[in-house]
């Protein structure tokens, strides 16, 4: 499946929930996560969506990697059903 085909019924399931979901760009920042979800209690969650058995670039993993160390949460999603765990657990 596509990524765009993941991300897009991810964030269909996470709004149904209550959640806020945010297309992220950084001008002068690159590799940074496509999505930000805002759960209804305001945990925010940073999201990057593969096609199915994609795995993140280098400068992806770094990016996760600076975010992670300042606290955030960051998820690697390539499946639809992995997006829906996500969500699950997190409401």
């Amino acid at each position: 499946m596509l990524e765009k085909e993941i991300e897009k019924s991810v964030k269909r399931y996470a709004e149904s929930k209550g959640w806020l979901t945010r297309k992220w760009t950084s001008p002068g920042h690159m590799f940074v996560p496509d999505q930000i979800f805002i759960t209804p209690s305001g945990r925010v969650i940073f999201v990057e969506f593969k096609a199915e058995g994609k795995k993140p670039t280098s400068g992806q993993i770094r990016e996760h990697i600076k975010l992670q160390n300042q606290g955030c949460r960051v998820h690697v999603i390539d499946s639809i059903q992995m997006g829906r765990e996500m969500v699950d657990a997190y409401s």
